[in-house]
């Protein structure tokens, strides 16, 4: 790294670390039902809310009643978004004059973002409108982090709460940090965005003349996608003239900023946040990866301040932040180190292919690891182009169950699966209580957290299975070998984990991965949800057992040493053979020559 990039790494963790803190007291203040500076103003909002829903913000709920709450309503908001997009041609604001999506592209984008996930099989500048974009897509950027926040809440009541049945009210947390909490960081940050050059506007599309004309060879089709032939299997082509170009305008500062800060990840543009339109210059970059990292790492402290021991928040923050510089690190160096093959042919350096100059390598290794290791699909290079080791990076961390520092929530309470699996293994191996935050860890518990852990591999390696094995599916596949099980790896990998981003090389738009894709993506974010909730209910009801010293400290470095290894473990034990035939063999063939 030069100075400069040490400077902006440094810069970029110090402000991330200043925030957490009171971001995370905040956040406490939120869900426990405390005065903030915001209550004079938003308590007659959410009242208001409140009435009209015939919503009894006193009442309580078990766990089973939380999660079937947040189930229909999630579902009600799903299929709102289907009818949105099977109707985009007859609705308003549409200035392209759009048609609908296809039924299983609308199933699979409706599901997309219902779930956090914001898997893009369509190009967004070229396909929605700005009613489907902001409507659509922007709405559901705010309810479904708002959804996976309250599920960590309620997780974390789970643990405050001694000998009672209730965990809290869902729809009291969804009104409360949509209004307290995104709305006012997304309306601050999107004026950001737009003081650096992020457009916000409802023009059309707007078209200017080249000062060169230009041309380029253009492939063709079939209507499947499939590169047509001549009779002696000639690719056939042809050589399309351009001489104007058109620009997409549209309303995207005011989704750029809950799309970053929600960990939600869909582009208002194909390119995502390696278009200029979203991502102009440097210092948006680094400050769209500090809100991508923002809720999810204050969340932590949240935890301790809830919990009443706040070293136990730093703790697990301390675990999380520890993987993500790894990462970020291997990554940079993996780019930097460049390609052995293009280097035999005197091009020596590092490998920019698919980086925006204006972001280098150490702008684009840091929000890359930011975007990965939380359910957020933004992406500001492109994943497909990097060294086998450099893609091996972010695939990894999607892999690690996203817990670094995780989804808005998810994150959370995926990593609270994980501390209650290392404190029941340490508790077996040296004798003591497996306890945490004076609860008692038991089969229940256990069985719980093995579900949320697992959820996510499991559908990651039947879905890739069976991709390389239909017909439909491997036709989809661009690139053969190592390469090509790297892009499909990848592809359920952020399904199943709700990250959202994308390999490229495989083409995603067809019956099989749409539909396949809708069941990953359901499965792999409501599972682990009722999952943690039925956990957050059984811990709820027991005892609080004070310590003794039969109890694990759960918030020292030891412990924090444990749980890294741990997640480790579990990660490599389930897709080192996957990573072995994918990522690692292509880098040994690139070393090879060949």
């Amino acid at each position: 790294m030069n100075v400069y990039e040490w400077i902006q790494s440094v810069f970029f963790f110090a402000a991330l670390l200043s925030a957490i803190k009171p971001a995370g007291s905040y956040m406490a203040r939120i869900f426990q039902g405390e005065r903030t500076f915001l209550s004079p103003v938003l308590v007659p909002c959410e009242n208001f809310i409140y009435r009209a829903c015939g919503i009894d913000k006193e009442e309580e709920m078990g766990w089973l009643q939380y999660a079937w709450a947040l189930l229909l309503f999630n579902l009600i908001c799903g299929v709102a978004l289907f009818a949105i997009l099977m109707l985009q041609g007859m609705l308003p604001l549409n200035p392209r004059k759009f048609p609908a999506f296809s039924w299983h592209l609308a199933l699979n984008t409706a599901v997309s973002f219902m779930t956090n996930t914001n898997w893009q099989n369509y190009g967004g500048e070229s396909t929605a409108s700005y009613f489907t974009q902001m409507f659509g897509f922007a709405v559901h950027n705010f309810l479904s982090a708002a959804t996976g926040i309250a599920v960590a809440i309620a997780t974390i009541r789970g643990f405050v709460r001694r000998r009672v049945a209730t965990i809290g009210n869902f729809y009291v947390d969804l009104a409360r940090c949509t209004l307290y909490l995104l709305i006012p960081v997304s309306l601050v940050f999107a004026v950001f965005l737009v003081s650096q050059g992020v457009i916000q506007n409802f023009n059309g599309y707007q078209t200017v003349p080249l000062l060169q004309a230009t041309s380029y060879i253009k492939p063709g089709l079939d209507a499947a996608g499939n590169a047509l032939k001549d009779a002696q299997g000639n690719s056939i082509a042809e050589t399309v003239q351009v001489k104007e170009v058109t620009i997409p305008m549209g309303p995207v500062a005011s989704q750029e900023a809950i799309k970053e800060l929600g960990t939600n990840g869909g582009g208002f543009f194909n390119a995502n946040s390696a278009h200029p339109y979203e991502n102009p210059t440097p210092l948006s970059n680094l400050v769209e990866a500090f809100l991508i990292l923002l809720i999810g790492g204050s969340l932590t402290y949240t935890f301790g301040a809830m919990a009443g021991n706040t070293r136990q928040g730093w703790a697990i923050l301390a675990v999380m932040l520890a993987i993500l510089v790894t990462a970020a690190g291997a990554l940079y160096w993996a780019e930097t180190s460049g390609n052995p093959l293009v280097a035999k042919l005197g091009a020596h350096g590092v490998n920019m292919e698919g980086k925006e100059t204006r972001f280098g390598v150490a702008g684009t290794s840091l929000f890359t690891s930011a975007a990965t290791g939380t359910s957020c699909g933004a992406v500001n290079a492109m994943h497909d182009s990097m060294t086998p080791l450099g893609g091996m990076t972010p695939l990894s961390l999607i892999l690690l169950s996203e817990v670094v520092v995780g989804g808005v929530g998810t994150g959370l309470y995926t990593m609270i699966a994980f501390v209650v699996i290392a404190v029941f293994i340490a508790g077996l191996m040296i004798g003591r209580t497996p306890e945490l935050l004076g609860k008692k860890v038991e089969v229940r518990e256990m069985w719980m957290s093995i579900i949320i852990v697992l959820t996510s591999g499991i559908l990651v390696l039947i879905f890739s299975g069976l991709a390389l094995v239909v017909p439909s599916a491997v036709s989809s596949m661009a690139n053969p070998g190592a390469h090509g099980l790297s892009e499909v790896l990848y592809a359920f990998a952020s399904m199943s984990n709700n990250n959202g981003s994308a390999f490229a090389g495989l083409n995603g738009n067809t019956i099989f991965y749409n539909v396949t894709g809708a069941i990953a993506m359901f499965l792999g974010r409501f599972a682990p949800i009722v999952a943690s909730l039925a956990m957050a209910g059984s811990l709820a009801q027991k005892k609080f057992i004070p310590a003794s010293l039969g109890t694990l400290p759960t918030d020292k470095i030891p412990f924090a040493l444990w749980l890294t290894l741990v997640i480790l473990i579990v990660g490599a034990l389930t897709f080192f053979p996957a990573l072995s035939l994918g990522p690692i063999v292509e880098h040994l063939i690139m070393l090879g020559g060949k």
